[in-house]
């Protein structure tokens, strides 16, 4: 999930989790050796669930009385629920998907609201669920309140959802694809180790970390990420309804503040709460009004009862 693909995140996230994984790799060498498997992290994650049905249970009841769902997309974001690690804040595809299918589908729910704070992560399945998101803004309304960083695989889920809020020193944008190659031969060299590869198909053994990087993998990786980097800058244009040369201008570089309004990357400068406040106050205004239009068709209706039967 690391190596080898190209990724919408940023560049100092990445070589964090290159770091880490670095790490983990020399850290399970260890324990395969002695424990024969792989360790494990828990055993019982009985804590979590329980702190994670209290959290659903105060969600529901927040969307009963306010009409607005909070959508969480905090962390890295990996494709699927089964990638998530209970140590770091981490938000699946999968997961976003399912929140908003449920929200889309309760009647109490006049607003959703998505709450980021994401460097971005994987470009699997990322374009999917911002397609996904882009249509249902079309069907309830829906806000993206910055809170404090849409970077990435992140702002394109913030562009897709619209109506983009961020503070004085939120930041959106790094509107591009990286992906990092690890070449471990010098390192088994030093330690007496020699992989040698059998394999059948020209492209089989591309991006082996065990060999350097050879022309063939250099540009297979390349075009992978242009590919990407091309899909990324189009939906964003589409989404914001900017050109996709104005997207490209960006270079991948981050905004802060006002200049990302002023580049068209939000909409508005405002602190979270007072993002989420003006939200609860617009999805109240919207109860109210399909409250009372209801209960106006209600009483015709019985007038036109009572009219009948006289």
């Amino acid at each position: 999930m690391i190596f080898n693909q190209p990724l919408m995140v940023t560049e100092s996230m990445l070589d964090q989790a290159a770091a880490w994984a670095n790490q983990q790799m020399s850290l399970n060498i260890v324990n395969l050796s002695v424990n024969g498997g792989q360790p494990q992290m828990m055993e019982d994650d009985g804590p979590y669930e329980s702190s994670a049905a209290r959290a659903d249970e105060a969600r529901r009841q927040a969307t009963a009385e306010t009409g607005v769902a909070v959508i969480p997309i905090h962390g890295v974001l990996v494709s699927r629920t089964t990638q998530l690690n209970v140590c770091e804040t981490m938000t699946s595809y999968e997961q976003i998907r399912a929140q908003v299918g449920a929200a889309l589908a309760d009647p109490a729910v006049e607003h959703i609201a998505f709450d980021i704070d994401s460097p971005g992560g994987s470009t699997t399945g990322a374009f999917e669920l911002a397609d996904f998101l882009f249509e249902a803004r079309a069907v309830k309304p829906m806000s993206a309140i910055v809170n404090f960083n849409a970077f990435s695989a992140a702002y394109l889920m913030a562009a897709a959802i619209g109506n983009v809020s961020m503070s004085r020193t939120s930041g959106v944008g790094s509107i591009g694809v990286i992906a990092k190659h690890l070449d471990q031969s010098a390192r088994n060299e030093q330690m007496g180790v020699k992989v040698t590869t059998v394999y059948a198909g020209a492209h089989k053994n591309d991006l082996t970390p065990h060999e350097p990087l050879s022309e063939q993998s250099l540009q297979f990786l390349t075009d992978m990420v242009q590919g990407y980097y091309t899909q990324f800058t189009e939906a964003v244009a589409n989404y914001r309804g900017m050109t996709v040369e104005a997207v490209r201008g960006t270079e991948a570089g981050v905004l802060f503040g006002q200049k990302g309004v002023d580049i068209g990357l939000a909409d508005r400068i405002e602190t979270p709460q007072a993002a989420a406040d003006r939200i609860a106050g617009e999805a109240r205004q919207a109860r109210a009004a399909r409250t009372g239009k209801q209960t106006s068709i209600g009483a015709r209706a019985k007038a036109m009862a009572i009219q009948n039967q006289i």
